[in-house]
C-alpha cells in the first residue's frame, strides 16, 4: 500500500487554519448581526467543517496505511 501524502494533506489543513483564523479576525471588527457578521459566522463554520472532513480523511490514510504493513487477510484489510 502507498504511504498517505500527508504533505499536501497538512498543507491544506494548515490553509483552511489561515482562511478560518482571517474570518474570525475580520468578524470581530464587524458590527454583530449585520450581513457582513453572518456571512464571516457562516464562513467560519465551513471552514470549521472542511477541517473535521480532512482531518478524517488524513487520520483514515495514516490508519490504512497502518494496517497495510501487516501481513493480514485481504478480506480484513479492506473493511
Amino acid at each position: 500500500m502507498d504511504e498517505p501524502d500527508s504533505g499536501v494533506a497538512n498543507k491544506s489543513i494548515d490553509r483552511i487554519l489561515e482562511l478560518s483564523a482571517d474570518a474570525h479576525i475580520r468578524r470581530r471588527g464587524t458590527v454583530r448581526d449585520s450581513a457582513k457578521f453572518h456571512n464571516l459566522t457562516g464562513a467560519v463554520a465551513a471552514y470549521g467543517k472542511a477541517l473535521g472532513i480532512l482531518t478524517a480523511l488524513q487520520h483514515r490514510e495514516e490508519f490504512h496505511a497502518i494496517i497495510g504493513q501487516h501481513d493480514l487477510p485481504r478480506c480484513v484489510a479492506e473493511v
